[in-house]
């Protein structure tokens, strides 16, 4: 096949499915691994596409900015199944050794389902849920003070941000409300983005749980670069900087 011929075919499907996996990339044009990424390079340095880690993302049409916040309730049934398979993977990346900063959201809650029960980890996290489930669980968890947001039921303020600046966490993992390769991490509430940028500020390694309504998706206060983070969504698609 000719290489303006997988061009093609490769633009087609992510034009279809918006993101896309050096696999099945590979066995649906039936040629190597190597001859994709190169493909998906090429077209990338084209401004055809965006390349991250394992595959491409289409690039972004205009961004829908919307200042809405979902209360829990609201957010729990909505792409259920896609956020536990995000969650599973997610809690896969905790090991015994790690120091966890778990963020409040649906997503990072599910998280909560998948952790082992016999697991050495511990856990800071500013979401009243999570730290009583992991607390119930067995789990040694700090909750942080400050005040309680009622929407979110997430700890926020000044009082949070001075707890999370004497922590030093391995691994921390965050919700979103939109992602954008422009305007990065994004949520409605600033005293909210505060705290995430805090704590990730205080996180060695730092994901973000996004399912695919996230994606174009602009909240009024971006609390990460899309270059600083690593973003876990529904095929585990990686920043440019985990490259």
């Amino acid at each position: 096949m000719l290489t303006e011929q997988r061009y093609q075919l490769i633009l087609e499907l992510l034009e279809k499915q918006k993101s896309i996996t050096v696999t099945e990339v590979k066995e649906l044009l039936d040629t190597s691994e190597s001859t994709v990424r190169r493909d998906i390079t090429a077209l990338d340095k084209a401004g055809k596409l965006t390349k991250v880690f394992g595959g491409a993302i289409a690039l972004e049409e205009q961004s829908r900015v919307t200042a809405a916040e979902p209360t829990v309730a609201q957010k729990m049934e909505v792409n259920k199944e896609e956020k536990q398979r995000i969650a599973r993977y997610a809690a896969g990346l905790i090991t015994d050794e790690d120091f966890v900063y778990l963020d409040a959201g649906t997503t990072t809650g599910y998280m909560l389902e998948y952790i082992p029960p016999d697991t050495h980890a511990a856990f800071v996290t500013n979401a009243v849920a999570h730290a009583r489930r992991l607390a119930g669980m067995g789990h040694r968890v700090q909750l942080v003070g400050g005040e309680l947001k009622g929407s979110t039921e997430a700890v926020v303020g000044n009082m949070a941000m001075k707890m999370l600046r004497v922590f030093h966490f391995t691994k921390g993992f965050f919700g979103t409300n939109g992602v954008t390769e422009e305007e990065g991490c994004t949520t409605p509430d600033a005293n909210e983005a505060m705290v995430k940028q805090t704590a990730m500020e205080q996180c060695r390694e730092r994901y973000v749980l996004a399912d695919r309504t996230k994606f174009g998706q602009v909240s009024p206060v971006t609390f990460a670069a899309f270059e600083d983070v690593q973003i876990l969504t529904e095929k585990v698609i990686e920043t440019r900087a985990a490259r």
